[in-house]
């Protein structure tokens, strides 16, 4: 429910522990209820157990997700530092089981509507489609949900903070979208510009709200 409530998802990953907390609450400040922290780079559990127990505290509403997750071992590793819910780029029935047998939300990827259903099979109430753009876009979406409109689909890969972006998607039938750079760019992370990414996170939740009133 979150997913479809937040309606963005923002995806972040940096080694610097610090630096993740303030991409977190600038996200919290502006609406998001949901973040992806991306399973990259050595010691990424260690940061996320950190930025866990922090949000916990001091952002109680946030539920924090795992990206890049393409194993059933990591899956468990992340689970027991208090991981909400699992997101991968592929499609594999060990980190179903896992997150099945724990009752977590987990959101495979996928390319075509044999693996989204595959997937919905397996128990994924929400399947990403990823890379979004290049799998098909909003197009592909509209053409899934035409056969299968139960199908609960997050994109993330080509999706920008844009009334045009988002309306496409939107439009299409997207149950939430995921944005990593286009949402939190480097710039900002540059120069501590927090206060912007907040304003974006404020502007893209409420273009959302605005196309799902219409």
């Amino acid at each position: 429910m979150k997913l479809k409530d937040s309606g963005i998802v923002p995806v972040f990953y940096h080694a610097d522990v610090e630096i993740c907390k303030q991409v977190l609450k600038a996200c919290y400040d502006g609406g998001a209820r949901v973040f992806e922290f991306t399973n990259r780079g050595d010691f990424a559990h260690e940061t996320f157990a950190t930025l866990t127990k922090y949000a916990r505290v001091e952002l109680p509403e946030m539920a924090m997700g795992v990206g890049s997750v393409l194993d059933a071992g990591t899956t468990s590793l992340y689970l027991q530092l208090g991981a909400d819910f699992i997101v991968s780029p592929i499609l594999n029935e060990d980190v179903a089981k896992v997150c099945n047998r724990r009752k977590v939300l987990w959101s495979p990827g996928c390319g075509s509507l044999t693996e989204i259903s595959k997937a919905e099979e397996l128990g994924a109430e929400v399947v990403k489609i990823f890379p979004g753009q290049q799998v098909g876009g909003p197009d592909f979406v509209k053409a899934v949900k035409g056969p299968c409109p139960w199908s609960s689909i997050m994109p993330t890969g080509g999706v920008e903070p844009t009334r045009e972006n988002l309306s496409a998607w939107f439009k299409a039938g997207v149950h939430c979208v995921g944005m990593g750079s286009q949402l939190i760019s480097k710039d900002m992370i540059a120069n501590g510009n927090y206060q912007a990414l907040r304003d974006k996170v404020i502007e893209a939740r409420a273009i959302i709200d605005e196309i799902r009133a219409v």
